[in-house]
């Protein structure tokens, strides 16, 4: 028994020391766009962030859909849309369904960070600092969107 406790804890130290947690929580998400630039599987796969104002999204202002860059799934509706100030696309509320959520503590603080329910790429954060009805502000990374317009 205390030898497997032992193994056990060896096992665990070094998985912690020689494999970056990010790595472990990506491997649990799957590629399902392989033309994924290197930037984007960054964000979507080990929840990195784009830099603001570097999306061209964030002056997209005809009607449509945007999508989930890995598996195409529709998120937002434009009529959710705004411009936050913030540098990157932001939507007071998505569709229903579309994201699961999670607590992130990285910063130093609290926030909400969400992911495509469909393939569990990362997207954002979202704030109770929005303009809409509800409050909230989904501030998304916009290299994980691909904008659908309405025909």
């Amino acid at each position: 028994m205390r030898r497997n406790f032992l193994k056990l804890i060896s096992t665990s130290i070094f998985s912690l020391i020689f494999l970056p947690y990010k790595f472990l929580y990506s491997a649990t998400k799957k590629i399902i766009n392989q033309n994924l630039t290197d930037q984007q599987k960054n964000i979507l796969f080990n929840e990195g962030t784009e830099r603001p104002y570097s999306s061209s999204l964030l002056y997209e202002k005809r009607g449509g859909f945007y999508h989930c860059a890995n598996c195409d799934a529709k998120l937002f509706s434009s009529n959710s849309k705004y411009d936050s100030g913030t540098g990157w696309p932001s939507f007071t509320e998505s569709l229903p369904g579309a994201f699961k959520t999670k607590i992130d503590y990285s910063f130093g603080m609290k926030r909400v960070e969400y992911h495509c329910a469909t393939c569990g790429a990362h997207h954002g954060h979202v704030f109770e600092d929005g303009p809409g009805e509800n409050g909230m502000r989904f501030c998304n990374n916009g290299l994980c969107l691909i904008f659908k317009p309405t025909k």
